[in-house]
């Protein structure tokens, strides 16, 4: 398993940091939906599924927490800790976010719309489809 990490450029100065990101300069497709989890509870784990054929970068802009990746063969578990860097989650990847810290806001940025017919939420189904693939 590949597993991308972006650094993004903080410009900055006596007045604090600033991050811009631009769809296909600094992220690898066009940007068609952002959102963000904040709050979450301890012991809380997100996700728990796949995109058929969304693409994403997570960006923890406050805070920690960390992502488990499965692509059905291998997992990684990826700590996000710099408001400056991302986490390229590619399509027919399980996802699970987990062990926020109590401060954390984590950012995505996705390639589609929301579409619920995109997301494999069960496990078997999802090993099934990466192993159809495979």
């Amino acid at each position: 398993m590949q597993v991308v990490k972006y650094v993004f450029q903080p410009h900055g100065d006596d007045r604090g940091q600033l991050v811009a990101l631009e769809e296909i300069k600094d992220i690898p497709f066009k940007i068609k939906r952002v959102y963000y989890m904040y709050d979450t509870k301890e012991g809380v784990v997100r996700g728990y599924h796949a995109h058929k054929n969304l693409q994403q970068i997570l960006v923890c802009i406050h805070g920690s927490c960390k992502i488990r990746l499965d692509d059905g063969k291998e997992k990684k578990i990826i700590p996000l800790e710099k408001p400056y860097e991302g986490l390229y989650v590619s399509n027919n990847m399980w996802r699970e976010m987990f062990d926020f810290s109590p401060d954390a806001v984590l950012m995505v940025l996705a390639s589609e719309l929301y579409d619920e017919s995109d997301y494999i939420r069960d496990y078997d189904e999802f090993l099934k489809s990466v192993s159809i693939e495979g």
